[in-house]
């Protein structure tokens, strides 16, 4: 059973990502405050440098990995989104990445992450084959 994430788990993984990520806005969207009667704000993560939030979790998982994790690099299955973002993450750090895919994922995708530096496998007709 995994413990819950702490305010200071929290401002750990800040101090952690700062710098490799944008400091995105927010902003009150007006549709969705007026359908839910409250404040609704979103966060413009497509304003990050791979256009999706997934680089927070993935540049705070590399910085969290030890010297000799490093090492050995990281492997992951990805239809793309997150599979971009650790390719980011790892290239920041000059680590290896490898990125398994499905045969089923677009070709600008398999560019997107290439032109980052991972090595792409292709595995399966499915992300669960992947």
């Amino acid at each position: 059973m995994t413990s819950a994430t702490t305010l200071a788990d929290i401002r750990a993984a800040r101090e952690r990502i700062a710098g490799k990520v944008e400091r995105t806005p927010t902003v009150q969207s007006q549709s969705l405050t007026d359908r839910v009667g409250q404040p609704i704000h979103l966060k413009l993560e497509h304003h990050q440098t791979t256009g999706a939030f997934k680089l927070r979790g993935a540049s705070n998982a590399i910085a969290s990995l030890s010297p000799e994790d490093k090492t050995r690099g990281v492997v992951a299955a990805s239809t793309g989104n997150h599979g971009r973002a650790l390719a980011h993450a790892a290239r920041l750090e000059a680590i290896r990445a490898v990125i398994c895919m499905s045969r089923l994922v677009p070709e600008n995708k398999l560019d997107a992450i290439r032109r980052l530096g991972a090595e792409i496998r292709i595995v399966g007709n499915s992300q669960d084959d992947a």
